[in-house]
């Protein structure tokens, strides 16, 4: 694949409900496409960086800069045989992985359509329909997380998660044991706790969770071995795992039970998979979480939820969760039995809708 040209698109979409974490509260989804052109072919990638470097360091005006500065230099012009060639091209790039993790997916996308074979099976997948959960957000009253837990059960997703912070926690999943029962229930904190906190998760230890997603800080393993030692529940870690080398210390260490991997946090598709095999050799288990990716961004994060070690729900929910109207055809749709069909078609295996696209485009540029 000769690199032939890289499109960059800056993209702004309203969420269908606002969604807020322990980091603020968001209206809308920010982020940038990467649209790569190989003799006649193309291919698409998302960066879910958002308006703020909050999850991690990157926003889309850094990512956007490096990108166009560093990373499209390194490829453009360049045979790409394979998308596992990319990561030595820009390793000497420090971190920025959603920035990178977003050209390698549309070189996936690209390579995967060149041998006419869906992208989960270029990736090693196995699974052909993933059991989903879905991820919900602080709201302003516990009534009104209720009323949506219920709408989404009724929906059919497998799993519940809300996200907590300091002074909405305990509380508010004794209210939904109450009410719900035994449904499958997880909590994720984004780095809002400290080790001081530990008599927080020592009471949600009670309420049978499948997990405690990154209670602690977003770059420490330490005290999450820690945390770990007093309790039943597992702790799964999300944005303290930036590498295969991490999720190898994490495990050593103790620091977890679980990884939520998403390809955007820790560099792209290649280091998503090697994270899983490690995790599958360890008999750890593992999920697919996300960042309010469109569409574009969803269909690859379907394809690397089919590896086998992927067995627990991922935050993989249905366009119409966040989005009136997604950037691809066919939508991603959630079934009567909780589960989304992994695109068989090559490549990402939908259509993205240039015309969607464009209307909702703050910023182009091409690069050849």
């Amino acid at each position: 694949m000769r690199i032939d040209a890289v499109e960059l698109r800056e993209v702004a979409l309203p969420l269908r409900f606002p969604f807020e974490t322990s980091f603020g509260r968001s209206e809308s989804h920010v982020c940038l496409l990467a649209r790569i052109f190989s003799e006649g072919a193309e291919g698409w990638g998302e960066v879910p960086a958002d308006s703020a470097p909050l999850y991690n360091e990157e926003d889309v005006g850094t990512a956007w800069h490096v990108l166009e500065r560093f990373i499209i230099p390194a490829i453009l012009g360049r045979a790409i045989d394979d998308p596992r060639a990319f990561p030595p091209l820009v390793t000497r790039i420090r971190r920025h992985h959603m920035a990178k993790a977003g050209v390698e997916a549309a070189l996936w996308d690209l390579y995967a359509r060149q041998w006419t074979q869906p992208l989960r099976m270029m990736l090693g997948g196995t699974q052909e329909r993933i059991p989903v959960g879905v991820s919900l957000g602080i709201e302003p009253e516990i009534d009104i997380l209720l009323d949506r837990i219920s709408d989404f059960l009724a929906q059919g997703y497998r799993r519940i998660k809300v996200k907590i912070k300091p002074g909405w926690d305990v509380a508010v999943v004794e209210r939904i044991r109450a009410v719900f029962g035994n449904i499958p229930l997880q909590v994720d904190a984004n780095s809002a706790y400290t080790l001081a906190d530990a008599n927080v998760f020592r009471a949600l230890d009670e309420y049978g969770l499948l997990l405690i997603e990154q209670p602690l800080e977003e770059d420490d393993l330490i005290d999450h071995a820690a945390l770990q030692a007093q309790l039943r529940t597992p702790i799964c870690l999300d944005e303290s795992i930036v590498s295969p080398s991490h999720a190898r210390k994490a495990l050593d260490i103790g620091a977890c039970r679980v990884i939520n991997i998403k390809a955007a946090r820790v560099g792209g598709l290649s280091a998503a998979v090697a994270i899983h095999d490690l995790c599958h050799a360890r008999g750890v288990p593992v999920w697919c979480g996300g960042l309010l990716e469109t569409g574009i961004g969803r269909a690859a994060n379907l394809a690397l939820a089919s590896l086998p070690n992927f067995i627990l729900p991922g935050d993989l929910s249905a366009s119409d969760r966040y989005y009136e109207q997604d950037l691809i055809d066919p939508p991603v749709r959630l079934e009567s039995d909780g589960t989304i069909a992994v695109p068989a078609a090559p490549g990402l295996g939908v259509t993205v809708r240039l015309d969607r696209v464009e209307a909702v485009t703050t910023r182009c540029a091409l690069f050849r």
